[in-house]
């Protein structure tokens, strides 16, 4: 297994799809929402991850569609719909592991959302954790990338991302930030995460914490 061998002041974690699997529940929601609005839902829900519900409708145009409404609408029938919810393999361990003024979770799912499906994975929430609430532009924008490694009082730079998502790839580059890819859910098909070390899940990775507190992957 090939690792960074750097040492990092911070982990900043992509939620959905990174450290747990929603993707089922969100396909249904968004599937049906798709249906109700003439739209082909085997091509648009594909394009729904990683990036915030109200910029997925936006980006459609539709005629007589309020997008701030729609988001609402969609993300209460996200927060109903968790049965399947569940971590990534070896993401509770290792965030476990973790020293917890060193890590957050970076999602853009609303507060609320993520709350909901971090509960039903049976995954902390980090005090310091950004949602889509607390950042207008949301990814593949650098800002919220900039502004987590910002509350844990630390540069970007310095920041490993955790993400599996074009969307948050791209946001973590222009953050500045060394990422990872997770690729337990999408795979490594997109282009942009042939250029960034790989791992499926966690279950082949630990941690160790140096003296200074700097965080450094190594193989289990």
């Amino acid at each position: 297994m090939t690792l960074p061998t750097r040492s990092y002041a911070a982990f900043l974690f992509d939620m959905d799809g990174t450290i747990l699997t929603s993707i089922a529940s969100a396909e249904r929601t968004w599937t049906k929402w798709a249906i109700a609005h003439g739209l082909d839902a085997a091509t648009f829900v594909p394009t729904i991850h990683g990036v915030q519900s109200v910029e997925t409708v936006r980006r459609l145009n539709l005629l007589g569609v309020d997008p701030v409404a729609e988001a609402a609408a969609i993300t209460a029938a996200e927060m109903v719909d968790v049965d399947d919810i569940e971590p990534i393999a070896g993401a509770a361990a290792f965030l476990a592991s973790l020293p917890p003024e060193r890590w957050t979770i970076v999602t853009s799912a609303p507060r609320a959302l993520a709350e909901v499906r971090l509960k039903a994975a049976g995954l902390p929430i980090p005090a310091t954790m950004i949602a889509a609430d607390d950042i207008p532009n949301g990814k593949p924008a650098p800002d919220c990338f900039l502004v987590a490694a910002e509350r844990l009082g630390v540069a970007a730079r310095d920041c490993l991302v955790f993400e599996d998502a074009a969307a948050g790839i791209t946001a973590g580059e222009a953050a500045g930030a060394d990422v990872l890819v997770i690729t337990a859910t999408h795979g490594a098909a997109h282009d942009l995460a042939a250029r960034h070390v790989r791992i499926i899940d966690y279950r082949d990775v630990t941690v160790v914490t140096q003296p200074d507190g700097g965080l450094v992957l190594a193989p289990r």
